[in-house]
């Protein structure tokens, strides 16, 4: 079993920058099985509204209170839009949403260059990701290490700087993610992601996360 590690390459306050920087690094390890997947966590109600009229077609989930259902209330038993539905069938009267925030929204496998746009223009203050998974880093000789496609992704960070989403922030960041090798302290493969994002002109700018 092995896990990865994300460095972060870019961090700026333009989303329409940090996307390019993105897709560069993404456009370097693209294979026919790459795909793009979507997340974002919903605080207020507006901004539920607004992301199930722009990004209908994703899933929206609202927080369970703790302990409100135990193991015997099956999943259709429980309201619907706190295991998952469209934009279309979220509630729309405001006192659903009491305690229900924040919502999660959700949207995996898709095909690359479909989403990612509409995704980066509608994301507004909302904290959220595009990750672009299944890519194919190739093999870097001149620094030692063969290429690998089981933890080759490319995350990018919408207002915030961390993969927890540990408090919002104004910038957006992008991660390259390398398979995780560490030995006596350090990081035996970082010099791998130093040199996958020197390959489209961007460099490591800070210590590797892990999720």
């Amino acid at each position: 079993m092995s896990n990865d590690i994300a460095y972060p390459v870019f961090h700026g306050p333009d989303p329409v920058l940090a996307l390019s920087a993105a897709r560069r690094l993404m456009e370097f390890g693209r294979c026919e099985y790459t795909r793009v997947s979507l997340y974002a966590e919903l605080r207020s109600v507006d901004e539920v509204r607004r992301r199930a009229k722009e990004l209908p077609e994703g899933w929206f989930r609202g927080q369970e209170h703790y302990g409100e259902f135990d193991d015997q209330v099956p999943f259709e038993d429980r309201p619907a839009w706190l295991v998952g539905v469209r934009g279309p069938g979220l509630p729309t009267e405001p006192t659903a949403y009491e305690g229900r925030l924040p919502v999660d929204y959700e949207l995996l496998n898709q095909a690359v260059d479909s989403v990612e746009d509409a995704f980066t223009a509608a994301i507004g203050p909302s904290v959220g990701e595009i990750n672009w998974q299944d890519l194919c880093w190739p093999d870097a000789p001149e620094v030692g290490f063969r290429g690998e496609s089981k933890h080759a992704e490319v995350t990018l960070l919408l207002n915030t700087s961390t993969r927890q989403y540990n408090g919002p922030a104004d910038c957006h960041t992008v991660l390259v993610h390398v398979r995780s090798a560490e030995a006596d302290g350090r990081e035996r493969r970082e010099p791998y992601a130093h040199w996958l994002a020197g390959q489209v002109g961007l460099t490591v700018i800070g210590p590797g996360q892990r999720c």
